[in-house]
């Protein structure tokens, strides 16, 4: 018997600002709460605190009622950023299913989008789970709406991000578009030492090093050949080596961990600086609580702020992936983990974003 979804109290909204120019040598919801016809919402208050992001107000937190740890960590995150109470989107449905529906997911997506404000350019998401709706993942589907031009049939490339490599901080603005990431966890615990951490890098320049692994899996070592746009571009700014081993290991400076295999090994032998990113391309990363594969969410267990990994087969393209030299050029520019990780995916369609969106380690 198919599951319903209900949705109740929402809110939403948006920002702006005029994009900028393109980097030509990179590879080339605020809502008010209706608290009407509504049983008993998680209250969100306004909350002074040193931590908010001058983005914050921009960010639109989805939170599942129906969900005790998404509305704990929505509570938690409100508080620790800064985030407007009337930034706060509630909404209800069954949480114990690892998908949605296209006809549920489109309710929801249609109650958000008619109660979010112009200012709103991006999205949190407070769950694990759900994590894919029908081919897509919930990430993409919440930024695009669900649209199976962003899905693939078999081996087949699909419908490009607009944001792609773009200097904009202003996506709803400037491509009608709201980046989507998960602050995504199992428990309250990791989700709050996860928040911490992206509140812990704001604006500390970390110095680190960027480990890029070429593996022996050559067909998940797909990203190697792009390295040299890092050696070339980014470590004459920020230090970055290549290493040819499939593990990298007892590395206490880790700031961005890039690497293309089924399972990382010795993930627990390193340590992350604050607001660190790291994913590894392989098929399912992104199945986050049920994968075949490594689970993206052991990079942030590990002690990673940032993650990606694909929902359903992706096959082995690059273009599906993070391009490790876009995704550090604009983290070290001053975006957010959030704008930063979404401009280096050049189709995202299939691919979860998780982490703690408003990290800044680069910003002034």
């Amino acid at each position: 018997m198919a599951r319903k979804t209900v949705f109740t109290c929402m809110s939403v909204s948006v920002l702006r600002r005029s994009p900028k120019d393109s980097i030509p040598w990179l590879l080339a919801g605020l809502l008010f709460l209706n608290l009407q016809s509504c049983g008993k919402v998680p209250d969100f208050m306004p909350l002074r605190t040193t931590a908010s992001s001058p983005f914050a107000k921009e960010l639109a937190v989805i939170v599942n009622e129906a969900d005790p740890l998404s509305v704990e960590i929505a509570r938690y995150y409100q508080q620790a950023r800064g985030i407007p109470a009337q930034n706060m989107i509630v909404v209800s449905f069954n949480p114990q299913q690892r998908s949605l529906s296209p006809e549920d997911f489109k309710a929801l997506k249609a109650a958000v989008d008619a109660k979010t404000p112009e200012i709103v350019q991006g999205f949190a998401l407070t769950w694990a789970e759900p994590y894919q709706v029908g081919c897509m993942s919930i990430t993409a589907a919440l930024t695009f709406g669900y649209d199976q031009r962003f899905c693939a049939k078999g081996c087949e490339l699909t419908q490009p991000s607009p944001y792609f490599n773009q200097d904009s901080t202003k996506p709803y603005t400037d491509f009608r578009m709201r980046p989507t990431m998960a602050i995504a966890a199992t428990n309250f615990e990791q989700a709050k030492a996860l928040i911490d951490r992206g509140i812990a890098a704001d604006g500390t320049n970390p110095k680190g090093t960027a480990y890029l692994l070429s593996t022996s899996d050559k067909t998940r070592n797909r990203r190697a050949p792009g390295y040299q746009f890092v050696t070339q571009q980014i470590a004459p700014l920020f230090n970055s080596v290549v290493i040819k081993s499939d593990a990298l290991e007892n590395k206490r400076n880790v700031m961005f961990y890039f690497t293309g295999v089924i399972q990382v090994k010795k993930l627990e032998t390193n340590q992350f600086r604050p607001g660190a990113i790291a994913d590894h391309l392989t098929s399912f990363g992104g199945a986050l609580t049920n994968s075949s594969q490594m689970s993206s969410l052991r990079w942030l267990e590990a002690g990673a702020t940032g993650s990606y990994g694909t929902v359903v087969e992706p096959c082995n393209f690059p273009q599906k992936f993070p391009f490790p030299a876009i995704a550090m050029h604009y983290y070290l520019q001053g975006n957010t983990l959030l704008q930063a990780y979404w401009k280096s995916v050049a189709q995202p369609g299939q691919g979860i974003f998780i982490g703690e969106p408003l990290a800044r380690p680069f910003g002034k």
